[in-house]
């Protein structure tokens, strides 16, 4: 979907978000394949704040937005879903680490988080708005729509034109594209990456302590597998 920034080269895209990366974490090449290297022995997760269906409207979201491939692993293979539920029940999803009083100005990105709802609360409404938005357009919810169908309705989001109630839609587009991308390039401690695979796709070394002799290294692949914080 080349409006919202996930096509054909969406694993250049991917790339350019771990541009703060150093620069040997972009040497090695993952190949295809990961997307079916997922550990099968975890057992199936259960959201802690999501309820079902919002869950199910929640996971066909970030499914789309960073969908499988050939080259990767997507959205719903990485975790990234079940990240973002996690995060729900953290002071962040509270809005606990920001100053929540208004006014709001939400056309000054520099400003920082400008809506007066927490994410926990943009979420609830989000997704019940976007079932009801989707109900009313197509005739049944989201998660029953065909992939064009649902590219089209996130498309609608992320150009603020689909009316989801109290949260803007541009606002939860922008919200759910930034946690989606934060679940799948996180550190696996947190919940998302799961079996580091995003950072295998991209080259990504992780937490190791020292890798100072690859960094003038150019053009030359990193040989040692990603490590976790945990």
């Amino acid at each position: 979907m080349k409006t919202i920034g996930i096509s054909p080269h969406r694993r250049n895209f991917l790339r350019k978000a771990v541009g703060a990366a150093p620069a040997v974490a972009l040497l090695a090449g993952a190949g295809g394949g990961l997307a079916m290297a997922v550990s099968k022995d975890q057992p199936a997760y259960k959201p802690t704040f999501f309820n079902a269906t919002e869950w199910a409207t929640l996971s066909a979201l970030v499914d789309r937005l960073i969908p499988a491939d050939g080259e990767g692993p997507g959205a719903l293979e990485s975790g990234a879903h079940e990240f973002i539920d996690l995060q729900m029940n953290t002071p962040y999803a509270y809005g606990a680490l920001w100053y929540m009083q208004g006014p709001f100005v939400p056309s000054i990105e520099q400003f920082g988080y400008q809506f007066h709802m927490a994410p926990r609360e943009l979420y609830r409404s989000a997704l019940a708005g976007v079932n009801a938005a989707v109900t009313q357009q197509f005739g049944k919810p989201f998660v029953q729509l065909a992939a064009a169908e649902r590219d089209a309705v996130i498309t609608q989001l992320q150009k603020g034109s689909l009316d989801i109630g109290a949260v803007p839609s541009k606002i939860f587009f922008n919200q759910l594209l930034q946690n989606t991308r934060e679940g799948y390039f996180c550190d696996p401690v947190h919940g998302g990456n799961k079996d580091m695979l995003a950072w295998k796709m991209v080259g990504f070394p992780g937490a190791r302590a020292d890798y100072m002799d690859w960094v003038e290294q150019y053009g030359k692949k990193y040989p040692l597998p990603p490590v976790s914080i945990a």
